[in-house]
């Protein structure tokens, strides 16, 4: 018989600054007690790099009685030059950060941003020979393929060294348990919900992301608490986890009293 997992739920911080997250963190570990874990992901537009926000948030959140949030940074495998030694190594080794989130990243917008034609399975693959303790997940994305070209491409990041995934956020629990379906038990999945709340960020899921909405959703805090609460149970009823990322909107406001 297999062991009980305990579910973790993770939220999501932006980079924007030393100061953002400090002071995001310092009101997570506050007001949301249920909260273990913050993922951070790694933005061209900020100078602020994941890993680093990782380091910091888990000093942060430090306290007596209180063990440090674990961290998990995102890894941009286009950012991985294969001719330099890897730029987050020493930093994840000081911080005590033991898993990280690998992902292609979006294309650069402009020539400032050197990137490198590096796949994310021989991201991967790199990441498993040079740092074999990491637990290293990787992405899975219901909407931008086929779902069985998606479930190929997840079986590839297994067989390179992935151990599990980060879905891209979904809006629809009924979604999320047909991919539950598909995806074996044994594999550890973190499942994601954010906040929709403007015109513009609803385009955007719609034309960049290919979402798919369902007939009931609504660009309202009170529809995405809703959501995010059933997201919590979902998981926790699959022993898997969480992670829940606000945009736009307050942390505190989005998720106290859920989690």
């Amino acid at each position: 018989m297999s062991k009980a997992r305990t579910t973790r739920i993770s939220v999501e911080l932006v980079p924007r600054s030393v100061h953002s997250v400090a002071s995001e963190v310092a009101t997570i570990r506050e007001h949301l007690p249920h909260v273990d874990t913050v993922n951070v992901p790694d933005l061209m537009k900020f100078s602020l790099h994941s890993w680093d926000a990782c380091a910091l948030a888990r000093q942060v959140s430090a306290a007596p009685g209180c063990p440090a949030y674990r961290a998990i940074p995102h890894l941009r495998a286009q950012d991985l030059n294969p001719e330099a030694a890897l730029p987050m190594a020493r930093a994840l080794d000081e911080a005590e950060i033991d898993e990280v989130l690998v992902i292609t990243g979006d294309a650069p917008t402009g020539f400032s941003v050197r990137t490198y034609d590096v796949h994310t399975v021989d991201a991967i693959t790199r990441l498993r020979r040079e740092l074999p303790d990491l637990t290293i997940y990787a992405g899975l994305d219901p909407y931008r393929q086929a779902m069985v070209t998606e479930l190929d491409y997840a079986r590839r990041k297994l067989d390179a060294g992935a151990v599990g995934f980060f879905t891209q956020p979904f809006f629809d629990t009924a979604l999320m348990q047909t991919w539950s379906s598909l995806v074996s038990p044994d594999i550890p999945m973190w499942w994601g919900v954010t906040t929709v709340t403007s015109p513009g960020s609803h385009a955007y899921w719609r034309q960049r992301n290919q979402v798919v909405f369902p007939s009931d959703f609504e660009p309202t805090l009170e529809w995405h608490r809703a959501l995010a609460r059933r997201a919590v149970d979902f998981a926790r009823a699959r022993e898997d986890n969480v992670y829940l990322m606000p945009v736009r909107v307050d942390v505190r406001s989005y998720l106290e009293g859920i989690v």
